[in-house]
Formats: structure tokens, C-alpha cells, sequence
């Protein structure tokens, strides 16, 4: 059994890892060799490893050491601390593992969140604040929160009700669609942009889609070990 750990050096008696920083995971030879792949890092982190996964073809199980500000899908499936899976892997045991589905928006890939409304905005003003004491923690996303208040209260009806617009946030799936909110991704969605110049947030990265037309879909889903 091989394990491969991205963005940390970690070593655990009676265990194989291989230890790289995630700039290296596209050269790294040999990825579909590895069977646990350790993402150290938030939900960001996550899809950029899983989009490469997808890319390559791997199904290499996934284990979570969630370091980063909300780490959402590590709190959606209540995974354990990092020591417990390797002290059950080292005992020569398999973890359970839970799946977590994963969407395509064009070329892109995103596990729960996506979206050009307020999410967006959000964002922004959320990396703009990391430095100082904001740059590790939640303080900086509540403050955009705070910062952007009034100005969601008033824009918020306006982008639901528009058809440029969307967000899509899988936890909150008891609502199917909400006018350009949606909660569920059970069919391909169609957006027409109007523009060929996109920002796009993806589970709290910023990327741009330089298509004026996205269609989102499911793709897959990983598995996530416990």
C-alpha cells in the first residue's frame, strides 16, 4: 500500500508515504500507483487535487487533514483526525470511506459550492482581507460578511430573479431550486453569461472561464476515508 501526502511531510511508523507539495502533484510519476492520496488544506485545496484525479483517470481514495478556514466537506462528513485513519491503516485495516459527489462547470471542477452572486463578491473581499492576524482563521469571512451586509440585503432579490446569474451550495440540498439559487445538481444546467469573460467562484477559489455559455453536471465522486 502506497500513500502519497500533498502540501505536508508526514511520516507514521509501519507506513509507505511519499511526502510532495501540490505545484508537484501534475509531474509526479506515477500518481495511479498510490492507493490513499492526503490532502493538507481546506475545501480549495480539495478540488484542485480532485479536477487532476479526474483528469488522470485515478480513483485513488481520499484522506482529509483539513487545515484550512471552513473546510466544509471535512465538517459534511465528520471526518476523523489524521492519526486515527493511519493508526487504522498501519494495523493493516481498511477505513470505511463515505462518497462525495463532484460537478463539472466547463473545464472546471467543484465539490459543493459555485456560483457568481454574492458568494463571488464574498470571496474577494474575504482574500483581499488574508494578512496579519486575519490570514489563518474565519475572522476575515465574517467581516466580508459584515462588510457586504447591506449591499446583499438590496442586490440579493435582483440575482435570483436574474437568468446571468447563480449559486449552487449542496449542503443546503432541501432546496432544489430557488430562482438562480439551486441546492441540487440532478440534471445538466445551462447558463448563458453574455460575456467571455467570467469570474466564477469554485468552493472558495476565484477562477475565470473565458466562455460566455457554462454548463454544469455531475461528474463523479470520490471517497473519502473514515
Amino acid at each position: 500500500m502506497r500513500i502519497l501526502s500533498i502540501n505536508k511531510v508526514i511520516q507514521y511508523d509501519g507506513l509507505s508515504i511519499t511526502n510532495i507539495q501540490e505545484s508537484e502533484l501534475s509531474t509526479q510519476p506515477n500518481i495511479d500507483a498510490f492507493d490513499y492520496i492526503i490532502i493538507n488544506g481546506g475545501d480549495g485545496t480539495i478540488r484542485r487535487v480532485v479536477k487532476l484525479l479526474h483528469n488522470i483517470q485515478h480513483e485513488a481514495k481520499i484522506i482529509l487533514n483539513p487545515t484550512g478556514s471552513f473546510n466544509v466537506i471535512a465538517k459534511l462528513h465528520c471526518v476523523p483526525k489524521l492519526e486515527t485513519i493511519l493508526h487504522t491503516l498501519a494495523q493493516g485495516q481498511t477505513p470505511q470511506t463515505k462518497q462525495q459527489p463532484y460537478y463539472a462547470l466547463n473545464d472546471e471542477v467543484f465539490l459543493f459550492s459555485a456560483g457568481n452572486m454574492g458568494d463571488l463578491q464574498h470571496i474577494f473581499l474575504s482574500e483581499t482581507l488574508r494578512f496579519g492576524i486575519l490570514k489563518h482563521g474565519i475572522a476575515k469571512y465574517v467581516l466580508a460578511v459584515l462588510f457586504f451586509l447591506p449591499v446583499h440585503l438590496i442586490m440579493t432579490p435582483f440575482m435570483l430573479m436574474s437568468k446571468r446569474k447563480f449559486f449552487i451550495f449542496t449542503p443546503a440540498s432541501f432546496i432544489k431550486k430557488f430562482g438562480s439559487f439551486y441546492g441540487k445538481v440532478t440534471e445538466e444546467i445551462k447558463i448563458n453569461l453574455d460575456n467571455g469573460y467570467n469570474h466564477i467562484e469554485l468552493d472558495g477559489d476565484v477562477v475565470t472561464v473565458l466562455e460566455s455559455s457554462i454548463t454544469i453536471k455531475s461528474l463523479g465522486k470520490i471517497e473519502i476515508a473514515h
